[in-house]
């Protein structure tokens, strides 16, 4: 395949930050847009660009997708191929305590995105949607036919609003989007708000976990390269309008997922059993039978094995022996 030019928003966050090296590393040029906010502490994020601009064919914008007229001058100066717009205002219950964050970079950043793409010919856009929008469904698994009119929180409402006006600008404008519905992503580099890396640095520094639902949750835990090997099919391959759920097609109970983790730590947890929280969901679980059919995706880590390469980074990464 010929050497192409990806925008990447989003490229200092943990998806984002893969992604990049991942096209990078087969010899694509990446241009990275983030905002480098703090949602959660900026260290990692300068960590994961400080990897990225170790390559020749990167280069860094910093800037909110919010800024039409900044986002819009990339585009012009540059001459995209593609566009992976992974860049949002990510997190469930954040969205009830700062809604204007989402409806900024979600919502409006969103519509910038696409309209420079409009205005400037370009024709591949690949972006992020989430298993959140499937909301409290109660049939499982989760297939991209299923109603999801009932999102459960506002960060769910926006990124269900992206998949719809993606479609306005794949009719009007003639271009390719596909949305993907991301289940539950971890590795290494992920995001500290996230709860395998939040039970991890607690459990090593003997703190309680807070365990919702009195633990009776499952999750569909993706590990990190097979979702951008999805990612990166889904650049390769335009579709008109798609959206394709990327998952490991296996839900994981809570306490077994907590389990797998203090194996790997060789230490136990001291669990606080809570209720559910508000918009949250008991259980997630893709059919990726689509996206096996169409993106050729097969993810192939299992939770014992992805668990494992996360701790070996936590270790190395914050020298815990």
């Amino acid at each position: 395949m010929d050497m192409a030019d990806v925008l990447v928003t989003g490229a200092a966050g943990f998806i984002g930050f893969h992604l990049s090296r991942a096209l990078l590393e087969r010899g694509d040029r990446v241009i990275g847009y983030d905002n480098i906010n703090d949602y959660y502490g900026t260290d990692l994020k300068y960590a994961r660009l400080e990897i990225l601009k170790g390559y020749d064919g990167f280069s860094f914008h910093r800037a909110n997708l919010e800024d039409g007229p900044a986002l819009d001058k990339v585009f012009r100066e540059n001459s995209f191929d593609k566009v992976c717009h992974l860049g949002a205002q990510a997190g469930v219950r954040y969205s009830i305590q700062n809604p204007s964050a989402y409806v900024d970079s979600n919502l409006v950043g969103f519509l910038n995105v696409l309209e420079s793409c409009r205005n400037n010919g370009v024709k591949d856009l690949v972006y992020a949607s989430s298993s959140s929008v499937y909301g409290g469904n109660e049939k499982i698994p989760f297939s991209v036919e299923d109603n999801v009119d009932r999102p459960v929180s506002l960060y769910a409402a926006t990124k269900k609003s992206n998949e719809l006006m993606a479609h306005v600008y794949s009719h009007l404008f003639g271009i390719n989007t596909t949305g993907l519905r991301f289940f539950t992503v971890y590795g290494p580099y992920g995001r500290p708000d996230m709860a395998y890396f939040s039970f991890t640095k607690a459990i090593l520094a003997g703190e309680t976990i807070k365990v919702f639902n009195h633990g009776d949750m499952k999750r569909d835990f993706t590990y990190i390269d097979d979702i951008v090997s999805g990612i990166i099919s889904s650049i390769d391959r335009p579709f008109r309008y798609e959206i394709f759920n990327l998952g490991n097609n296996r839900p994981e109970n809570l306490e077994h997922f907590i389990s797998v983790i203090e194996e790997e730590l060789s230490m136990k947890a001291v669990k606080e059993y809570l209720p559910m929280q508000p918009g949250d969901v008991p259980v997630t679980y893709a059919d990726i039978d689509r996206s096996r059919e169409k993106l050729g995706y097969q993810p192939v880590t299992s939770l014992e094995d992805g668990i494992g390469k996360f701790i070996k980074w936590y270790r190395e990464h914050y020298d815990i022996a």
